[in-house]
């Protein structure tokens, strides 16, 4: 029987629906030797994203994927208290971000004992917090994978097979998912347990087939966010999609939130109901049918997620 480890327990298939794959709710993106990095008192952040939450659950989410991992900020006992404030299940990853933000004990780890960390937080919790990991995330820069992120993927990638907790990756050249999924393969792992976060950003379509034929999920994750792209851009793309017979590996998200240590009060979030109220709509409105919806929204997000 699989589960998706979440601030509030496993949780089966028949206990959640929709799940929202990639959104924030705490997040320093301030390098960590900066002063008052990820600090914040817990209590302030209940107090304006436990609310965000209640509306998203409100529409129809029933678990959130929290994407903030370690060099963004990533606070599992402040995640576990928003999520237990609004009865919904957060989704937390092990994990580093890539180069600058990767702090200087895993520049100075090796791949076994960089392993090792993601295996403690996988089968374990993290950081007494009492939050078993339920993910791996990860990144990579725009030029390509540097050596510390070479090692970082590759330990992810034997905690995975010990696992089969999923790995996503910010990464936003699709030609860097390609070296990614190259080392996945060389390492006798299976490309469908690899995420490519943020595959709107690449503008080249044939990247996305070309990633999603070799067996990654797919995920466009900042629908809502018109400074990005609308939301035709995302139809468009997503029926395109569906015609090359990749719907089974599409997920889609907003990449919101959030409260920002950085800024007073925490800044001002953004909702998580943008994809479910207005988004959804508009694929219906196109003829994508109740079925294929469920699949992105309920099967999806849930097979990826589950180990």
């Amino acid at each position: 029987m699989t589960s998706i480890y979440t601030t509030l327990g496993p949780k089966s298939s028949t206990e959640l629906g929709l799940i929202l794959p990639h959104e924030h709710i705490f997040v320093d993106l301030r390098t960590w030797d900066t002063p008052g990095y990820a600090q914040a008192e817990t209590e302030e952040v209940v107090q304006l994203m436990a609310p965000e939450l209640t509306k998203a659950h409100a529409t129809g989410v029933t678990a959130i994927v929290e994407c903030s991992t370690v060099g963004v900020g990533r606070r599992a006992d402040i995640d576990r208290a928003v999520s237990e404030a609004a009865n919904l299940p957060l989704i937390i990853p092990t994990g580093i971000y890539r180069e600058p933000w990767v702090p200087d004990w895993a520049h100075a780890a090796s791949e076994g004992e960089l392993t090792e960390w993601m295996l403690g937080e996988l089968q374990g919790e993290i950081e007494q917090s009492g939050v078993q990991a339920g993910w791996i995330k990860l990144s990579a820069g725009d030029d390509g994978l540097t050596e510390c992120e070479t090692k970082i993927l590759r330990a992810a990638i034997t905690a995975a097979q010990a696992t089969n907790a999923i790995i996503g990756s910010h990464t936003i050249q699709g030609r860097v998912v390609r070296d990614q999924l190259d080392i996945i393969e060389d390492m006798g792992h299976a490309p469908e347990r690899f995420i490519w976060i943020h595959t709107q950003a690449e503008p080249d379509f044939e990247l996305h087939l070309e990633m999603g034929r070799r067996g990654a999920w797919l995920e466009f994750d900042a629908i809502g966010n018109i400074d990005i792209e609308n939301d035709e851009y995302y139809i468009e793309r997503i029926q395109r999609l569906l015609d090359a017979g990749l719907g089974e590996q599409l997920l889609l998200s907003h990449d919101r939130g959030w409260y920002d240590p950085a800024l007073p009060g925490g800044g001002v979030p953004k909702p998580f109901t943008y994809l479910p109220d207005q988004f959804l709509p508009k694929l219906r409105a196109v003829g994508v049918d109740e079925a294929t919806i469920h699949q992105l929204t309920h099967t999806n997000p849930y097979r990826a997620f589950a180990r």
